[in-house]
């Protein structure tokens, strides 16, 4: 048939009447295979069982394709299983309502209808049910029709490879690669008198990304998560109690937007070594260290107060009498989690006396995986993508930096982070002068919210930013499911296109 001579194109439910018109279908469909026509009464077993799963597309009122599906428990089956197994031999006993697997039984299109591309609808429609029902993926076994030629001169792994060359053309297993399904293991035996494949198979599968594995939990899985950045002034406090009563303002603000996570800058807290002017710099910052534990503790308390998880920046400690940047995850459900900063500023070393942390770690929310890299840790592209490994979601760099090329290091290795690591990339930095505090005159900053740059999101990367050099807060909604999606369809796939053959990356 040409485009041309169609009228209208619906895709419905399978129902019994159509039967006959399916039955004419398979028969030119499986020209060359033995025994492959479904009965009426295998259908009527099937439509009973899963009448969602079997779907039919029609031109002009006739029959052009179709799909047929079950769910199962896939951990019956795993990947040691026949068609016959999978089918309950026929009688489709082994479709599960409660299953985890959407089973691809049968698809095909009629040759009089075929360079369409009706068949990307059926698998569309897949997915979107396996989507709809929460299941963990879609499997089927694969056919690989083209097999019979080349077999004396390719095992089955090789020949996928060559088909993924483009060396060899296989109609079916590339229609099915270019679907998004990946070959996952070679059956040999699957199917019965397919003879065309040399009685070989390729499981195939499609990831449901947006797959929720059940709990008996009464937590909610959030794909839309708020950020409030806190651009900090740089101001004088006259002591602990009054820093804290300004920080708790701001805590209280950005809750207030119902924000899910509160996060401060690098040394927010050094407004308070101005009392310390009298005593040498390595001195006055270990002093202001002395704070760090109680700023820790009132932090813990606003964030279960303020149901807000707060990342308190970073504070000065001695650890055996070591000087350390570190930092605080405080959740709103009372846990803690302690972060340091890996790579110390040439300018923290000389003045400051301060050490370099080895604690690397991506931490667990009620709003997914994050990762905190305090603000020189950004510009060393391995920690955001050990990271990226361990499935962080979104990168929090509290900083501080002086001057406006010190500013553009970290904002332009965040962005460069974000694409790369396919996340989101939050900055905060403080503003302002401290006249009374060596080593801490000045500062600049433009705190912001990265993006990937791809469809789904803002052309230039940038989600949010700040006015520079002006405290304020700032609220930005980020959602997670589209990363998932870039993940598996962007225009680029930074983190699968990696080529580990080549190289590769670990942690010590």
């Amino acid at each position: 048939m040409k485009i041309e001579e169609i009228e209208n194109i619906e895709l419905k439910y399978l129902e019994l009447k159509d039967y006959q018109q399916l039955k004419e279908a398979m028969l030119s469909s499986y020209l060359n295979m033995h025994d492959a026509i479904w009965t009426e009464r295998e259908i009527t077993r099937l439509i009973k069982k899963f009448p969602e799963g079997q779907v039919v597309i029609k031109i002009n009122g006739e029959l052009a394709g179709c799909a047929l599906s079950i769910i199962v428990d896939y951990k019956k089956f795993e990947h040691n299983h026949t068609y016959k197994q999978i089918t309950g031999n026929d009688t489709f006993n082994t479709h599960d309502d409660d299953g985890d697997v959407l089973y691809g039984i049968d698809v095909f299109i009629s040759p009089e209808y075929r360079g369409m591309r009706l068949g990307r609808r059926l698998y569309d429609y897949r997915k979107e049910l396996c989507e709809k029902l929460n299941l963990r993926s879609i499997v089927f076994g694969g056919r690989m029709p083209n097999y019979h030629k080349h077999s004396k001169d390719f095992t089955p792994k090789q020949y996928i490879d060559e088909v993924r060359r483009k060396q060899i053309d296989d109609p079916v297993l590339n229609f099915q690669i270019s679907n998004d399904f990946h070959p996952s293991k070679v059956m040999k035996g699957y199917l019965a008198g397919d003879r065309e494949s040399n009685d070989f198979a390729i499981l195939m599968e499609w990831d449901n990304i947006y797959y929720q594995k059940p709990t008996n939990k009464a937590a909610v899985n959030k794909t839309i998560v708020r950020l409030g950045l806190i651009q900090w002034q740089m101001r004088s406090y006259k002591d602990i109690d009054d820093l804290l009563q300004q920080a708790e303002y701001f805590i209280d603000a950005v809750s207030g937007y119902r924000s899910d996570f509160a996060l401060f800058p690098e040394f927010f807290n050094a407004p308070l070594m101005a009392g310390n002017n009298h005593m040498s710099t390595p001195d006055a910052i270990r002093e202001l260290a002395k704070h760090t534990e109680e700023i820790v503790q009132k932090f813990s308390e606003f964030s279960i107060s303020y149901n807000i998880n707060v990342i308190s920046g970073s504070m000065p400690e001695i650890i055996d009498g070591r000087l350390y940047n570190v930092g605080y995850l405080c959740r709103r459900d009372g846990s803690m989690e302690r972060y340091e900063k890996l790579h110390v500023t040439p300018d923290e070393a000389k003045v400051w006396g301060m050490q370099g942390g080895t604690k690397l770690q991506a931490f667990d929310t009620d709003c997914g995986k994050i990762g905190i890299l305090i603000c020189y840790d950004v510009e060393f592209p391995e920690l955001s993508r050990l990271l990226a490994e361990e499935g962080v979601d979104i990168l929090f760099v509290p900083f501080l930096t002086d001057t406006q090329n010190g500013y553009s290091r970290v904002r332009n290795c965040a962005q460069a982070r974000a694409i790369e690591n396919e996340c989101y990339v939050a900055i905060a930095g403080s503003v302002g002068n401290l006249p009374n505090v060596q080593n801490m005159d000045i500062q600049f900053a433009q705190s912001m919210v990265f993006t990937p740059c791809d469809f789904s999101f803002p052309t230039n990367g940038i989600k949010a930013e700040a006015t520079p050099n002006t405290e304020m807060i700032l609220i930005a909604d980020v959602d997670i499911s589209l990363l998932r999606e870039l993940n598996q369809f962007g225009a680029v796939r930074n983190l699968k296109d990696r080529r580990t053959d080549i190289f590769e990356l670990r942690k010590k």
